[in-house]
């Protein structure tokens, strides 16, 4: 294994989090889950560029936090603008929650990738819907070869005027599509991207109890757009992993990672993302093979309030092979 370079592109937001506990945490979240998750599977075998906007106060924090981590580059974490993204979370139940949002990073443009254009992967995992615009990615497409994840969660979320933070559908996907190599999201996001040619005004509600009905078109639509692939969570269901083989789009659920007690479930998400980022390092194309890692970090992250939850490369491989009797 060659001594890779990772771009992890993220907000590193301050998080206020009440459990469905009852607990109060407060830490530092989004992509310090999938950059950490990422060191700590490269080990010495590379280093991970964490790219993102912090405000002043929040950037020494942050330092300490990945200070542990030695092939994490911060060189990228930049406070000169003095936003970041300040958030609240109540979980009503272990994978539901609502959020408020009171501060907001400045996006990340291409004059923030200089230094990382030869990265061997860009694992872009935003929150909300402006904070890796468009542009950006076709910044990244026009100056590297390296494979692009990116997490739907960005563009199915805003902000309102009051703090909420509502889901929406990615209207505007198709424009994307070109510029994105893999494209990750969870159920209730895979909703939001995809909608009807009309709907009637008594059908615009919320989504409830989402179900998995609609995941083979809107895989066939986005593969035939230019993703490679398409990966769908599916909680305690593993994950749907789409890509296209012999030219035609073939589908396999990859199983989760059996945990015995869940303790924290936010990050899991950008944690998941740090997976496939990894394991598309060594096998660009093994689309259900990153998958596996992928759910390793997700399973890996419930089981704590800390970083110390994520595993290096021999213990989570050994978690693989017990899951799946191979990687």
């Amino acid at each position: 294994m060659k001594g890779y370079k990772a771009a992890v592109l993220g907000p590193i937001p301050r998080d206020h989090i009440t459990t469905h506990r009852g607990e109060v945490i407060e830490k530092y979240g989004c992509a310090t889950h999938t950059a950490i998750g990422m060191s700590r599977l490269l080990g010495n075998d590379g280093e991970v560029h964490l790219i993102s906007h912090v405000r002043k106060a929040d950037k020494p924090g942050v330092l300490e936090i990945l200070s542990p981590y030695s092939n994490i580059n911060t060189t990228g974490i930049r406070d000169g603008a003095d936003q970041g993204d300040v958030i609240q979370l109540k979980f009503v139940d272990q994978n539901n929650r609502l959020e408020k949002q009171t501060g907001f990073m400045n996006p990340i443009v291409g004059e923030d990738l200089e230094d990382v254009l030869d990265a061997d992967v860009f694992v872009c995992v935003p929150i909300t819907d402006y904070e890796i615009p468009l542009e950006t990615l076709k910044f990244i497409k026009a100056n590297s070869n390296a494979p692009v994840i990116f997490d739907a969660h960005g563009p199915t979320n805003i902000v309102t005027t009051t703090g909420d933070r509502l889901i929406r559908y990615w209207i505007d996907r198709d424009l994307w599509l070109p510029y994105i190599d893999v494209l990750k999201m969870n159920l209730e996001e895979s909703r939001c991207c995809w909608f009807e040619k009309e709907y009637k005004v008594e059908d615009l509600k919320p989504f409830h109890d989402v179900s998995e009905a609609h995941l083979d078109d809107l895989a066939n639509h986005v593969l035939f757009k230019g993703v490679k692939s398409l990966i769908v969570t599916l909680d305690a269901g593993g994950s749907a992993v789409y890509f296209m083989k012999n030219g035609k789009v073939h589908k396999e659920i990859v199983p989760s990672v059996p945990v015995t007690d869940v303790v924290d479930t936010t990050g899991c998400g950008d944690s998941f993302a740090g997976g496939l980022g990894f394991g598309l390092l060594e096998e660009p194309e093994n689309f259900v093979r990153a998958a596996k890692y992928a759910n390793a970090l997700g399973a890996q992250r419930t089981q704590g309030r800390n970083f110390d939850v994520f595993l290096d490369r021999g213990t989570t491989d050994q978690m693989l092979h017990k899951a799946y009797g191979s990687i």
